[in-house]
């Protein structure tokens, strides 16, 4: 089939204070404050709207001590985009911040890799360290969704439609995926968590929230592999991301930007890093 060119956007819907020792394995030599911004995105073309995640609630933003700025679904609804007409959403992972308002998409199926939701069930939950980054309402809601025939696995790399595939890594969470999509600026590679900032594939120093650190580094280089060059990755946390890319419109200035056109500046690369750390 004929490959079509998508509509991209990234959606900010909550924004949190951290320092740079927080999100590099070993902390940072240069410590200093390095906000984290949280995004929902959306690929739109060929008749079809993919969410790609779904962002968390006030309630969790709350209890987790974010700045949630707006609903993700509203969010969604200022680029005309009705959740619950929405049929497909990817989920990247199963993390608190990327799965959370699935409830709130009835007609959508949730395309996910299966080694997610074994990891998210299974016997490694026992441990604080790595299960608290999931909400378990949204574990029990994702099996609850399974039961009801609406959550598509895979087991590896996959073409979703013409133009858009997902791609399993793993690392920072066992089951994590990456959404790669034709623009007419050519692929671009929607990294989700494979790298939360430009600087820790840049400088190959992983976060801090880890299953397998070398899937992580793995993934750093996957990212590389399947985009035609550094400025077509977007990293899933990373507030450069508003600075670099531009509104759709006036009105939505600070709340979403496109993907789909060249950024318009330089974010940090590999280059800038000799030989890594």
């Amino acid at each position: 089939m004929t490959e079509i060119d998508y509509e991209l956007f990234a959606i900010r819907y909550a924004t949190r204070d951290a320092q740079r020792s927080a999100h590099f394995i070993g902390g940072d030599p240069h410590d200093g404050p390095m906000p984290m911004d949280y995004f929902v995105w959306v690929a739109r073309g060929g008749g079809r709207t993919f969410v790609i995640d779904t962002g968390f609630n006030a309630e969790v933003s709350a209890r987790r001590q974010r700045t949630f700025l707006r609903d993700p679904v509203e969010g969604l609804a200022a680029l005309g985009i009705d959740a619950n007409a929405v049929e497909d959403v990817i989920l990247t992972h199963l993390h608190y911040d990327h799965v959370g308002n699935f409830d709130r998409f009835p007609k959508a199926r949730f395309h996910l890799q299966e080694r997610e939701l074994a990891y998210a069930t299974g016997r490694y939950m026992h441990y604080p360290r790595l299960s608290h980054s999931f909400e378990v309402e949204d574990i029990c809601g994702i099996v609850r969704l399974n039961y009801a025939r609406r959550v598509l696995f895979y087991n590896g790399d996959a073409e979703l439609a013409p133009g858009l595939s997902v791609h399993a890594v793993g690392g920072h969470s066992a089951g994590l995926q990456f959404v790669r999509v034709k623009t007419a600026r050519g692929f671009v590679v929607l990294a989700s968590d494979v790298t939360h900032f430009y600087e820790n594939m840049a400088s190959s120093r992983p976060f801090t929230t880890a299953f397998h650190i070398g899937e992580m580094l793995e993934g750093f280089d996957r990212l590389l592999a399947l985009a035609p060059d550094e400025s077509h990755i977007v990293p899933g946390h990373d507030p450069l991301v508003m600075k670099l890319y531009p509104a759709p419109s006036a009105e939505l200035e600070g709340i979403a930007v496109r993907l789909d056109v060249p950024p318009s500046g330089k974010a940090p690369s590999r280059a800038d890093y000799s030989g890594g750390h």
